[in-house]
């Protein structure tokens, strides 16, 4: 008779205990926290830098799909070489003060925004500073 039946387990109260459901309940536990330091992990990593390295592997993905041989009139390695700034580069200053110089250009010049100026006879607004008083009409009379 005791030879087939199953071993019961009890804890220290007495109660029976459901070894099934504590290594089901366990198991979760474990796969919770194994997620969790994986997302530790990838945050110490940085999510910038995850970010780069996918976005290395990619271009990699792509550079292999080109040919191995890569002439002069390449255009993509033609660029990618030019993007590059090397230290030491004596014209890479010279480039960046062209580059902000080329944004400041870009920007819009301020305008006069007060009240409507005297017309003129070529129609030009004042500049952004001007006060609206015609010193010119007290010089005049």
């Amino acid at each position: 008779e005791s030879r087939h039946t199953e071993t019961i387990f009890r804890d220290k109260s007495g109660r029976k205990r459901d070894l099934v459901q504590e290594r089901l309940e366990q198991k979760q536990k474990d796969e919770a926290r194994s997620e969790r330091e994986e997302q530790y992990a990838q945050w110490g990593r940085g999510l910038a830098q995850g970010r780069q390295q996918q976005q290395n592997v990619e271009d990699a993905m792509k550079e292999m799909q080109k040919p191995l041989a890569r002439y002069i009139d390449d255009e993509d390695l033609d660029r990618m070489l030019r993007e590059q700034e090397r230290e030491g580069d004596p014209m890479a200053e010279y480039i960046k003060k062209r580059k902000a110089k080329e944004n400041q250009e870009k920007k819009e010049k301020p305008r006069y925004s007060g009240p409507a100026p005297p017309p003129n006879r070529f129609n030009i607004w004042p500049g952004h500073r001007w006060d609206g008083v015609d010193r010119w009409v007290f010089l005049i009379r």
